[in-house]
C-alpha cells in the first residue's frame, strides 16, 4: 500500500558564488530582501540538495517524491541524472526516482525564479518568491498503483450533480491507474457505506453513484463533506481470492449545486447566497511564502472572524492545505493561475500547463466554484489576437476538463467594457480603484451602473477594490493618498454601500485581507508592501476597516472603537467613530454615558474634548475602550505627507498666464516643453511604484484617466514628494507661457 513520508529535513541550500548552509523545508530566499522595498530582491538560479540513503524497496515497490512548490521553475536531478522538469511555482509535481537509486545518493533541485518570457508570473504587483517553500515528500506504492505523475493528479476525480427536488445527488467517481484489473470505489454516507467496482479500461476506471437524502456542502451554515476512495485491485475483490489492495487514494468532496445569475448574482443549492468577501495572497512578514498548517489555519481564523462568504485565492494556486480548509469552513473560492498583467507570446503552454494542474489538482474541492483565466492581463499588453487566442484556448480547456464550473476574469479599470475580451469567460469581474489611484469615490456605482444597463445579459462581478492605510498614519480629515486608516474607513464605507445597492454583483472581493510583499513599492511610510490589507502582513494588528466589513457580515456581536491609534487629538470637539453589528450602541466617556444610538454597522458621535479622556462604547453585552488626548497641535507622527500642498505657491509669484502643477496632465501634455518635463517627473515616480507601474506606463486608457487629474492632485495622491523638488517643478513649468 501506498506510504507517504516527509522529505524536509537536511536539505542544504546554495546561491551562486556563496557558501553553502543548511535548511529545513518550507523555504525561500526572498523571506528578506522581497519585503524590504527598492525592488532589488534577488533572482535567480539557486540549489537545494540532500544526500540519503536508499530506501528498503520491495521488488515490486517504486518510489516517488513529490513537490508541492517551487518556485518558479525546478531542475530535478538523482545521482546527475535529470528525473523532473517544471515549469510554473505554485502547483504540485511528482517524479519518480526508482530507475537512478544508488546505495547512497545525492538530490540536487536547481530552483529559478530568475526573469524570463516563457513563465508566469513576470510582471505584477507582488513579490516573486524564490524556493521549495512547500513540503517536499516521499511516496512509496506498489508497482501498480494509481497515477501520480500526470498534472500532479491526486489520481482520483469526484463530479457530484445535485437534484433539489429529489433531494439526491448523482455522484461520478473516476481513478486512473498504470496496471492492476480493476477499482473498488467506495463513498462513505451517514447511513454507511457505498461500493461499486469497475473494471480498467485502458487506464480508466469509473462509477456512479446515488446518494438519497443528500446533506448538501451548503456555505457557512453547513458545509458537510463526503469521502470518496478508490482501491487497486489485482483481481476483482469479489472473486474470492481475498487479495489485498495494490493501492488507495481517497478525496473529499461536497454535494451543492451553483448558479450565476446576470440581475440577482449567486446561488448556492437554489437560493441568493451573496458573496461578500476578499482576496489573499500567502506571504507573511518574514517568512515570504514559505508557510505552514499553522499560519494557514490562523489565516483561516481571521477570515472567518471577519464573517466572508467567499474567498478569491489570488494571483495562484495556493497551498492544498488551504483549499482544504475552506472546502471544511465552507468558503466559496475563486481559483486562478498567474496570467497577469503583461502578455507574452512564449508564455502560451505555460499557461495551459499552469491552467491544467490547477483543474486536475483542485477539482473534488466543493469550495471552488469558478476558474480564474486571467488577471488585469491589458494592463501593459493590447486585447490582440494572440493575446485572445490564449485565452480561448484556456476557456476551451477548462470546459473540456470540468463542465461543472465557469469560467471568469478578473479585468483591468482601464479596460473598455466593450472589448470583445470580456465576452471570452462565462463570467466577468472588474478591477476599480476609483476614489484610491484614480477619480472619484462616485464613479464605482456610475461605472457598475452603466455597465449592467448596457449588458444587462452578462453575470459582472467586483474582483478588487482598496485603499492603502497605514496603521501609522490619521487624520481628522482624511482624504486620498494620505495614507491614513480614516481615509481607508471612509473608502471603504462608500464601497459597501455601493455593494448592497447592487445585488447583482455575483461576487466583491476587498483587495486585499492581509498586506502583503511588493518589493517593487516604496510608498505610505512602508517600503516593499502594498498595504490595501485590512490586517498588516505579520497578522498582529486588525486595521479599522477590519471591523466595519465584520459589522456587515459577522453574525458574533461586537463593538469597535475607530481610531484608536489616533490618541492626540486637536479638534475641541472630536468624531468618535464605532463599528458593530448590534443595534444599539451606548458611548461612555470618563465612565458617564455621553449618549445612545440606535443604527446599523456604523455609529458616530461628537464629543467635546478638554484634556485625556476614556472613552468606552457598549452594545449589549460587547464592549470596547480607548483613550484620547486633547492636544494644541496636531501630531505630525500621524501624517504621512507632510507637505501642505496650499503653500506650494507664493501668490505674488503666481503667473495664471503660465503653466503650473494646478494643470492637469492633459493640458501638459499638450506642450512639447511641458510634456518633457512631466515626463521625466512620471518616470521617477513609477519607479516607486514597482514592475505594474512602468509595464502599464503606456496603456492608452490609463494615459485617458490621468489625463484629467492636476499634478497637485497626483502628488497628494503619491505623497512623500520633497516640498523643494515640487517648487522646482512649479518653478520650471512658470517659465512657460500658455498659448
Amino acid at each position: 500500500m501506498r506510504n507517504r513520508k516527509l522529505f524536509i529535513d537536511g536539505w542544504s541550500f546554495e546561491k551562486p558564488g556563496e557558501a553553502s548552509f543548511a535548511v529545513t523545508l518550507p523555504h525561500t530566499w526572498n523571506a528578506k530582501d522581497g519585503q524590504d522595498g527598492g525592488n532589488d530582491y534577488w533572482r535567480g538560479t539557486a540549489k537545494y540538495s540532500k544526500t540519503f540513503p536508499k530506501p528498503a524497496l520491495s521488488e515490486d515497490e517504486c518510489l516517488f517524491i513529490e513537490f508541492l512548490g517551487a518556485a518558479m521553475e525546478a531542475r530535478v536531478l538523482l545521482n546527475g541524472k535529470e528525473i523532473a522538469n517544471h515549469a510554473g511555482g505554485y502547483s504540485t509535481f511528482r517524479a519518480e526516482l526508482t530507475p537512478y537509486l544508488q546505495d547512497e545518493n545525492q538530490l540536487e533541485v536547481f530552483v529559478d525564479n530568475s526573469s524570463n518570457d516563457r513563465i508566469y508570473p513576470q510582471k505584477a504587483d507582488f513579490t516573486f518568491y524564490g524556493g521549495l517553500y512547500r513540503d517536499v515528500s516521499l511516496i512509496t506504492v506498489k508497482k501498480a498503483h494509481f497515477e501520480l505523475v500526470k498534472d500532479g493528479t491526486p489520481g482520483i476525480k469526484v463530479t457530484p450533480s445535485v437534484d433539489l427536488e429529489k433531494k439526491c445527488a448523482k455522484v461520478t467517481v473516476e481513478a486512473w491507474a498504470n496496471l492492476g484489473d480493476c477499482v473498488l470505489f467506495e463513498i462513505d454516507i451517514e447511513a454507511g457505506l457505498l461500493q461499486k467496482t469497475a473494471a480498467l479500461s485502458g487506464g480508466h476506471a469509473e462509477a456512479v453513484f446515488t446518494i438519497e437524502d443528500v446533506r448538501l456542502w451548503d456555505g457557512l451554515s453547513d458545509p458537510y463533506l463526503y469521502t470518496a476512495r478508490a482501491k487497486l485491485y489485482a483481481k476483482n475483490p469479489g472473486s474470492g481470492d481475498n487479495s489485498e489492495a495494490l493501492d488507495e487514494v481517497s478525496a473529499r468532496f461536497g454535494c451543492r449545486e451553483i448558479r450565476f445569475d446576470p440581475d440577482e448574482g449567486f446561488f448556492l443549492n437554489g437560493r441568493s447566497y451573496p458573496l461578500r468577501g476578499v482576496s489573499r495572497h500567502q506571504d507573511r512578514l518574514g517568512i515570504g511564502n514559505a508557510l505552514t498548517i499553522r499560519e494557514h489555519r490562523e489565516d483561516m481564523a481571521i477570515v472567518r472572524e471577519l464573517g466572508a462568504t467567499t474567498l478569491r485565492l489570488a494571483h495562484y494556486q495556493q497551498a492544498q492545505e488551504f483549499y482544504d480548509l475552506c472546502d471544511e469552513n465552507g468558503i466559496v473560492v475563486w481559483a486562478e493561475i498567474p496570467f497577469i498583467t503583461m502578455f507574452m507570446k512564449n508564455g502560451r503552454e505555460n499557461t495551459i500547463s499552469q491552467m491544467r494542474e490547477l483543474v486536475t489538482q483542485c477539482y473534488n474541492h466543493p469550495s471552488v466554484v469558478c476558474w480564474g483565466l486571467s488577471n488585469e492581463i491589458t494592463a501593459a499588453s493590447p486585447a490582440d489576437e494572440d493575446l485572445m487566442e490564449n485565452h480561448r484556448a484556456l476557456n476551451d480547456l477548462c470546459h473540456r476538463m470540468d463542465t461543472t464550473r465557469p469560467t471568469t476574469m478578473a479585468h483591468v479599470f482601464m479596460l473598455e467594457t466593450d472589448s470583445p475580451l470580456l465576452a471570452v469567460p462565462d463570467i466577468g469581474s472588474y478591477n476599480l480603484y476609483f476614489g484610491w489611484y484614480v477619480g472619484t469615490l462616485e464613479q464605482n456605482e456610475e461605472f457598475f451602473d452603466e455597465y449592467h444597463e448596457k449588458f444587462p445579459e452578462r453575470v459582472i462581478g467586483f474582483s478588487e477594490y482598496g485603499a492603502d492605510a497605514n496603521p501609522a498614519f490619521h487624520a481628522k480629515a482624511p482624504e486620498r493618498g494620505d495614507y491614513s486608516e480614516e481615509y481607508q474607513c471612509l473608502y471603504h464605507e462608500h464601497i459597501l454601500k455601493v455593494i448592497d445597492e447592487r445585488p447583482y454583483l455575483w461576487a466583491t472581493h476587498v483587495w486585499n485581507l492581509f498586506d502583503f510583499a511588493a518589493d517593487g513599492r516604496d510608498e505610505g511610510g512602508k517600503n516593499g508592501q502594498n498595504q490595501k490589507g485590512l490586517v498588516t502582513m505579520d497578522r498582529k494588528l486588525k486595521k479599522d476597516a477590519f471591523y466595519l466589513y465584520k459589522a456587515a457580515w459577522s453574525k458574533e456581536p461586537f463593538v469597535h472603537l475607530c481610531g484608536s491609534r489616533r490618541k492626540d487629538r486637536e479638534e475641541e470637539v472630536t468624531e468618535i467613530k464605532v463599528y458593530s453589528n448590534q443595534p444599539k450602541v451606548s458611548l461612555y466617556v470618563d465612565d458617564v454615558l455621553f449618549a445612545e444610538k440606535e443604527g446599523s454597522r456604523i455609529f458616530t458621535f461628537d464629543v467635546p474634548i478638554s484634556g485625556t479622556h476614556e472613552i468606552r462604547a457598549e452594545a449589549g453585552e460587547q464592549c470596547d475602550s480607548m483613550t484620547v488626548v486633547k492636544v494644541d497641535q496636531p501630531n505630525e507622527d500621524y501624517i504621512f505627507n507632510k507637505i501642505a500642498i496650499v503653500n506650494w505657491f507664493d501668490k505674488e509669484d503666481y503667473k495664471p498666464d503660465c503653466y503650473s502643477i494646478k494643470d492637469t496632465m492633459g493640458e501638459l501634455q499638450q506642450n512639447p516643453q511641458t510634456a518633457a518635463i512631466l515626463e521625466g517627473m512620471m518616470a521617477k515616480m513609477r519607479q516607486s511604484r514597482g514592475d505594474v507601474a512602468e509595464a502599464s506606463a503606456n496603456n492608452a486608457n490609463l494615459q485617458k484617466m490621468m489625463a484629467r487629474m492636476t499634478l497637485e492632485s497626483l502628488f497628494k495622491q503619491a505623497g512623500g514628494v520633497p516640498e523643494e523638488a515640487v517648487r522646482a517643478l512649479n518653478s520650471a513649468l512658470q517659465k512657460i507661457r500658455k498659448g
